[in-house]
């Protein structure tokens, strides 16, 4: 089961242009799931990297505008969009030229698969 849904991910990956990883972990940042191309920066896929979504989202929350879904944070070379699906977190990181709505509009794709994921580990 796991392999079908790494492959699903790596098609979605590679249906989507300029993506570059999509990276399924929990709210500490520890990988659960992950696909990355080559070009992938190293720094973006690690844990502690990751987990700053958690604390930032934690602080947006107390600004009282409800809960946060999705943070978009652009670099100068990379785009990387969190999804909330608590317990778990997706990432996407892709090149700073990809089509940040389509980016977004991954979620419904990814709804699909994170709820799979909920029944079979255990978080």
């Amino acid at each position: 089961m796991a392999e079908e849904m790494k492959k699903y991910l790596l098609d979605l990956m590679n249906s989507t242009e300029d993506v570059l990883g999509i990276v399924v972990t929990d709210r500490d940042g520890v990988p659960i799931l992950k696909v990355a191309a080559d070009e992938v920066p190293e720094l973006a896929m690690r844990p502690n990297f990751i987990s700053t979504f958690s604390m930032a989202t934690d602080q947006a929350g107390k600004l009282g505008m409800g809960k946060n879904h999705k943070m978009v944070c652009i670099y100068g070379n990379y785009q990387v969009v969190h999804f909330n699906k608590l317990p778990m977190v997706v990432t996407v990181i892709a090149t700073n030229t990809a089509n940040t709505g389509l980016l977004m509009d991954m979620d419904k794709d990814i709804s699909a698969l994170v709820s799979q994921l909920m029944h079979v580990v255990d978080i």
